[in-house]
């Protein structure tokens, strides 16, 4: 849904002091009130995408701040004293709501203005709550500062550092005339679009300006003039009460994360969301900041927090993976039973699935005994159709994983010219299409949400060793391998680390029931357990194989050998291409 596809807003003008505010309305008017506040150099049409999704439920309030858009314009850097901007935010909460508080999501400076206006008496009874998105408390950020400087450890002075460097341009626009003159030339919306879509790794067409832009770009450069020195140099001890979510974006070209690090202990309650994005996140992720802003509201309103909030909270402690959900294909056996106990063990959610219903019910009451939660379905994660019902089910019962694990697969052995065509396609639909499947079927609504997340995907040291009597399982291994690799760049920008997963000889069941082509059924039965039994001596368990898994989470890897063979195999492969292959055609395993 578009703005456009929304009722019209209901136009008002809201007088604060000499200052007439553009204020535009839109959904119930008896419903909660949510006041959205825009930064430099965006008027209300920053929220455009934003408004039709929080319109269905609440009272939604978008103003062009002084300066911007249809507001009163001035030319005087003291009109633009926070403490001035803050006044205009409480003139449109009293107009708009003038008898329940407030809930407030505001991006850039119109966060560091609301900050400055929750950090007063009156905002305990005013303001419900406050979701902060790419725009610091400048006291708090100033504090910061001098606390990280006063104990100068190597990090301590880089991360100050870096967040002058962030913030060189502001130096910049405080010079006297000149940014002024500069934007004047090369302040084009078009100019613009393209800027604040590279940033943000969006399409310009997202990024919605109003029809004043080109003077707004230019006269509310004094809002840095009015602020930034007097606050940043000698910050004030400010506290709030209310209720607080940082939305931080891992690439903000503005601010750095880590600036935020000390917010805790300004706040009474506080939840901190990083969100692998670039500044504008109203353009780049409005569902995020839609659902967000939501969850807050609930939660502050008395339901119970969901999982998403519940790990957002600052100061609660918890195990690695506590309130994240895991789905894990082929969970009923093997490794794909271990990564899921172990994760369990994490605090992780885990909805399991295998072809084998009580295979995977046995799973689940593994992780029960230890006081884990998981949820069990049976799944042919060959069958695209089976795989979009199960995560419909997923996606609306349990919600969206954080982390989905594409596990399940199947052994196959034998010369190709005995492989018939039927076992070949079966392997590939199976090891590979199940693997596609699992990423098309969860990973848009992972994408969408915008909170980044884990892909695993299970290949193999097979992969990248070409041996003879394994044609079709290398094949799709090898598949698994370059897909996850292409799938990687795909979703880097979206936070979501893909994962691929090499085991070398590990002992699981898929040994003992490999199939054999070109034998008897009897020879088959002594092949597998002759190579079950071989496996069973390395002693190399999928136990040890689920560790990697949580290693590479925890650590960010995205190709991942496991066992010595697989990572010798792996690094000599790429040194020695030419020996792997004179010895895959003189040797065979199988």
């Amino acid at each position: 849904m578009t703005i456009t596809e929304i009722d019209p807003a209901i136009e008002r003008t809201v007088r604060s002091g000499e200052f007439d505010l553009a204020v535009y309305e839109y959904g119930d008017p008896t419903a909660e009130t949510v006041v959205l506040v825009h930064g430099w150099p965006d008027t209300h049409h920053l929220w455009d995408a934003v408004v039709p999704l929080l319109a269905r439920r609440f009272h939604v309030v978008a103003y062009d701040t002084r300066g911007h858009g249809r507001s009163t314009r001035t030319r005087r850097t003291v009109d633009f004293r926070l403490d001035r901007l803050a006044a205009d935010f409480y003139a449109v909460a009293a107009a708009v709501s003038p008898d329940r508080p407030v809930h407030v999501l505001a991006h850039d400076w119109g966060s560091v203005q609301v900050w400055e206006a929750v950090c007063e008496p009156r905002a305990a009874t005013r303001v419900a709550s406050f979701t902060s998105v790419s725009g610091p408390n400048l006291d708090h950020l100033g504090t910061w500062i001098r606390d990280r400087l006063s104990r100068p450890t190597p990090r301590n002075v880089w991360q100050p550092f870096t967040q002058l460097l962030s913030s060189a341009y502001t130096f910049f626009f405080m010079t006297p005339g000149l940014p002024r003159a500069a934007f004047g030339l090369i302040g084009t919306e078009r100019v613009w679009r393209q800027f604040v879509a590279l940033m943000n790794e969006t399409a310009p067409s997202t990024v919605r300006l109003g029809p004043t832009f080109r003077t707004d770009i230019v006269d509310g450069l004094l809002i840095y003039r009015a602020n930034i020195a007097q606050r940043v140099l000698a910050p004030r001890e400010r506290r709030t009460e209310v209720p607080v979510q940082l939305i931080v974006a891992g690439r903000d070209v503005a601010v750095r994360p880590a600036g935020y690090d000390d917010e805790h202990k300004w706040t009474e309650r506080l939840w901190r969301r990083d969100v692998p994005a670039g500044h504008w996140m109203p353009f780049s992720h409005p569902e995020l900041l839609a659902t967000a802003t939501t969850e807050l509201i609930d939660t502050v309103n008395g339901a119970s927090a969901p999982r998403t909030l519940r790990r957002a909270e600052a100061g609660r402690a918890g195990r690695p993976f506590e309130d994240q959900l895991v789905v894990i294909t082929g969970a009923g056996s093997g490794i794909g039973r271990e990564t899921a106990l172990a994760l369990a063990r994490r605090g992780a959610e885990i909805v399991l699935s295998d072809i084998d219903l009580a295979a995977a019910k046995a799973t689940a009451e593994l992780i029960a005994a230890e006081h884990g939660v998981a949820h069990v379905y049976r799944l042919d994660v060959a069958d695209e159709s089976d795989m979009r019902t199960h995560a419909t089910t997923v996606l609306e019962t349990h919600g969206v994983p954080d982390i989905l694990i594409n596990n399940a697969g199947i052994g196959q052995a034998g010369d190709f010219f005995e492989t018939s065509s039927a076992d070949f396609d079966r392997v590939l639909r199976i090891n590979l299409g199940g693997v596609i499947n699992g990423c098309r079927a969860f990973g848009p609504a992972m994408a969408e949400r915008g909170l980044g997340g884990h892909i695993v995907n299970l290949s193999s040291m097979a992969a990248y060793s070409p041996q003879q009597g394994f044609s079709a399982y290398a094949t799709s291994k090898s598949a698994v391998f370059m897909f996850s690799d292409c799938l990687r760049a795909e979703l880097a920008g979206r936070g979501i680390s893909v994962h691929t997963i090499c085991p070398g000889i590990v002992h699981t069941n898929i040994v003992a029931r490999t199939r054999f082509s070109g034998v008897s059924a009897g020879e088959e039965k002594r092949k597998q357990e002759r190579y079950d039994n071989l496996y069973r001596m390395r002693r190399y368990g999928p136990e040890k194989v689920a560790e990697r898994i949580v290693h590479a989470m925890e650590r960010d890897r995205s190709i991942v050998p496991v066992t010595p063979e697989a990572h010798l195999q792996y690094h000599f492969e790429r040194l020695a291409p030419a020996v792997v292959r004179f010895l895959a055609a003189r040797v065979k395993l199988t």
